[in-house]
């Protein structure tokens, strides 16, 4: 068995669905499950609709109106029998229409819930739409709706996984579709409660989820289909002489997601990794390429490896009274980050400071400095960059520090970090 997952730039349009079941008709014969995204920007348009309604601005339905119709022409470049399509739509319509209603009414106070509930839309879209479309080119796929198999808490916008059920949940559920010769097509990013509330994993969590379901089913391998042809040593576009790295380990692949390399999702090597499965990061450009592939192995050789946060945020945490940021201290102001779920891209504490680059996300961090500042004295630094090299060599120290403003180095045997000022 094999999980294959697509992301939003695999399916973003009725060309790039089209190239996805030319990909799958070479694996129809075989027991697959397919993890798909939501459509291009459609997460991102779909969070713009949860913030006009949250904040009741007016243009809430007219985006919903925008969303319906990039959908809605989708369909009718997929599909060539007018019955097929008609059916399409009619789902698509039943599944937008449970915003229309939503938007309807007063917004909710917990925005975090009201996100999940909305932006969630985008892959029950996607999907419905290709699994139609897939049964069209005589692929046998049956639909599936991934809440009835994760379950996980209310921790809305980053729900924490049931591991002790969601695997017997995925084995009941999938085994017996895929014994009947199917391939099974879901959604990556989402879980349910038990009270049957929709929740998200994570921004770009579809990996994760696929993880999820590689690891329940004891699958082969576990291939991510992008637009790259594997996993390379830097973006290439920010740096065209980026590599491509034919091979990791495990250790090495949850390293350069932990420093933010945008290839794989931070939470998918867990579950592989504690299964032994291979996971495969491939070109859906150049389908019949090897791409690059992350299993158990030691010793490879690695270039320098250059991550690039943006967006990041400075935070100088002081003792109000002049005291040390010693144990005391540092226990209590980690439990506020683990509080808001806010992950700490670098810190570097001195006497009475102590100092963290993190991820600029409005919605945590403001109410994480309202906590803080109520015990210590918060000074914030914005439009700042991580930069981060892996395996670094004198001549990539030299390279890529050359004409920065630095804020923060920090440096050991395998990996340097500036914190920089934008220019």
């Amino acid at each position: 068995m094999q999980v294959f997952k697509f992301g939003g730039a695999s399916v973003k349009d009725a060309l790039a669905i089209q190239n996805v079941a030319n990909i799958l008709q070479n694996y129809r014969n075989e027991k697959l499950v397919i993890i798909i995204s939501a459509m291009g920007k459609t997460t991102n348009a779909l969070e713009a609709i949860c913030e006009a309604y949250s904040k009741q601005n007016g243009l809430a339905h007219d985006l919903l109106d925008q969303l319906r119709v990039q959908h809605r022409n989708i369909v009718q470049q997929l599909f060539d029998d007018q019955s097929a399509a008609t059916t399409a739509q009619e789902k698509l319509a039943t599944i937008l229409d449970k915003i229309t209603k939503r938007l309807n009414q007063a917004p909710l106070a917990d925005y975090n819930f009201l996100y999940d509930q909305i932006v969630s839309t985008g892959e029950l879209l996607s999907t419905t739409l290709i699994a139609d479309y897939l049964a069209t080119q005589g692929l046998p796929v049956q639909w599936l709706d991934v809440r009835h198999c994760i379950l996980t808490d209310n921790t809305y916008r980053e729900a924490k996984v049931n591991w002790s059920v969601s695997p017997k949940n995925i084995q009941a559920t999938v085994k017996p579709i895929i014994n009947e010769g199917k391939m099974v097509v879901t959604q990556g990013f989402l879980g349910g409660t038990i009270e049957k509330f929709t929740t998200t994993l994570g921004r770009e969590g579809s990996d994760f989820t696929a993880a999820i379901f590689a690891h329940s089913l004891d699958a082969n391998s576990m291939s991510v289909w992008k637009d790259v042809p594997g996993i390379l040593s830097a973006d290439p576009r920010l740096f065209a002489d980026a590599l491509k790295i034919p091979e990791l380990s495990y250790y090495e692949a949850i390293e350069m997601t932990y420093y933010g390399a945008k290839v794989i999702h931070p939470k998918t090597i867990k579950p592989l990794q504690n299964k032994g499965i291979p996971l495969i990061v491939r070109s859906f450009s150049l389908p019949h390429e090897t791409g690059t592939i992350i299993h158990h192995s030691n010793g490879l050789a690695m270039p320098p490896v250059v991550v690039i946060n943006k967006n990041q945020l400075l935070l100088s945490i002081t003792t109000k009274d002049f005291s040390f940021i010693a144990e005391e201290n540092l226990s209590r102001i980690y439990q506020l980050f683990a509080k808001h779920h806010i992950k700490i891209n670098l810190s570097q504490n001195a006497a009475i400071s102590f100092s963290v680059c993190i991820d600029n996300v409005p919605y945590k961090v403001i109410p994480l400095i309202n906590d803080l500042s109520s015990e210590y004295k918060v000074v914030s630094k914005k439009d700042l960059q991580l930069l981060t090299i892996r395996h670094h060599t004198p001549e990539s120290i030299e390279r890529h520090s050359k004409d920065l403003t630095i804020v923060v180095v920090q440096k050991s045997k395998n990996t340097v970090q500036w914190v920089i000022q934008n220019t």
